[in-house]
């Protein structure tokens, strides 16, 4: 399993509504490549790009837009995020 949790901050909430992008924070050896695997046959979506970003504090964070067949909102809400 890649994917740890989905970062709810301010930011990530205004990401999916106006960029159609959820972020995650993942495993610190993940790859882009598994990131986009897991998010497609966990959710049943398509991602158009993933983006991953180490932060400060040392965590891995996946930055995932989606295409615009899908909406970022209905991955939230299966996460209870939004």
């Amino acid at each position: 399993m890649v994917l740890l949790y989905p970062v709810t901050t301010e930011k990530a909430i205004g990401l999916i509504e106006k960029e159609n992008k959820i972020i995650f924070v993942v495993e610190p050896k993940a790859t882009r490549a598994e990131v986009r695997r897991e998010v497609e046959g966990r959710f049943g979506v398509k991602v158009a790009k993933v983006n991953i970003m180490r932060s400060l504090d040392g965590k891995k964070k996946a930055y995932v837009k989606l295409t615009k067949d899908f909406k970022a909102d209905d991955v939230a809400a299966k996460l209870k995020v939004a």
